[in-house]
């Protein structure tokens, strides 16, 4: 029996049989496709039976920031979706490249994920001349699970009241205040750049690992002010020891409506969502990807997680891995301009 297109071997007389070039060529060629046969097909199995043990959430930003907050709201719920526990791991450093980048370098294979924000997930990669890993090419993106207007607040001690009043003081004050952001490259670092260039003021950056700490310096003095999720500073606005003056969405926000825009008090330009999102090693078998994102947009979308998500001050989204990849390049579009416009810098 021949096989059509099978190269032929050639016969020696007294020494069995000597392979031609094309047939060694030819027999390779069916070993390296069966090998990738088995490898498609392990892959297949063990995406079938995944997970079978803990899956490990990696927050580059600290324990009590907006990141980690929602990450442990999403991972316990999670957790029994998947029958497996979800741990949550606080890596912060470097403006949450050093926490994102163990999960690109991570085995792709479901048991490491990221929770982060735009910094990490998209603009530090035009903020910083060099990083540990591309956003783009290193990571998988899963989900969009949900955004926040940036508050921007001050020291009650400045005795502003206004927008108005926080520019004036700044003019007459010109490299003298210092603001907090939650790192280089993060909405908060950013949003206030372009403040800074649209009100014509000089104030000094000072980043912080993470949100819980910018509101600890503006509470100390060390700091006069800084845009920050809500979540984390409502808390303190209420009991007095943070004014809030405005937030960054273009119209009020559904969750602060009490507070004007900075539309309203003279700089449209000056928008800005803290979004945040789940993203997983490249090369993360598409069926775990797809399995995962499903999950989540379910959790998401619950009335529990929902209600929740409100109470943060955060509107819950929902994405598909497709969603979230759109945005991430949007927002490196959007926030390279700005960088340009600006100077801002990772230092």
């Amino acid at each position: 029996m021949s096989f059509r297109g099978a190269p032929s071997a050639s016969l020696r007389a007294g020494s069995g049989y000597e392979e031609s070039p094309d047939a060694r060529c030819w027999m390779r060629s069916l070993a390296a496709l069966g090998m990738a046969t088995l490898a498609i097909a392990w892959a297949a199995g063990a995406s079938a039976q995944w997970p079978e043990r803990p899956v490990h959430m990696i927050v580059p930003f600290p324990a009590g920031s907006s990141p980690d907050l929602v990450a442990r709201l999403v991972t316990e719920k999670l957790a029994p979706a998947l029958g497996q526990p979800v741990v949550v791991e606080n890596r912060p450093g470097a403006g949450g490249n050093l926490g994102t980048a163990l999960v690109a370098r991570a085995a792709p294979d479901g048991y490491t994920l990221g929770f982060s924000i735009p910094g990490p997930l998209a603009v530090n990669a035009v903020l910083y001349k060099k990083m540990e890993y591309d956003p783009f090419k290193d990571l998988a993106p899963v989900c969009l699970v949900a955004a926040s207007p940036n508050l921007l607040v001050v020291d009650p001690k400045l005795n502003v009241h206004s927008v108005r009043e926080l520019v004036a003081l700044a003019r007459s004050q010109p490299g003298k205040l210092n603001y907090g952001s939650v790192g280089n490259g993060s909405a908060s670092h950013l949003t206030m750049e372009l403040f800074k260039e649209s009100a014509g003021i000089d104030i000094v950056h000072v980043p912080y690992p993470g949100s819980p700490q910018v509101n600890t310096a503006i509470l100390s003095g060390q700091v006069a002010a800084g845009f920050v999720v809500p979540a984390t500073a409502m808390p303190l606005v209420e009991s007095g020891r943070l004014k809030a003056l405005a937030v960054t969405t273009s119209v009020r926000s559904a969750v602060l409506p009490e507070y004007p825009t900075m539309a309203e008090a003279g700089y449209p330009e000056v928008v800005s969502t803290a979004w945040q999102g789940i993203v997983a090693p490249a090369k993360t078998p598409a069926p775990i990807v797809e399995r995962l994102s499903r999950e989540l947009i379910a959790i998401v979308k619950s009335d529990e997680v929902r209600e929740r998500l409100g109470r943060l001050y955060f509107q819950p989204i929902g994405s598909s891995p497709s969603g979230l990849a759109h945005l991430m390049r949007a927002e490196v579009e959007r926030w390279g301009k700005v960088i340009r416009m600006t100077g801002a810098t990772a230092d």
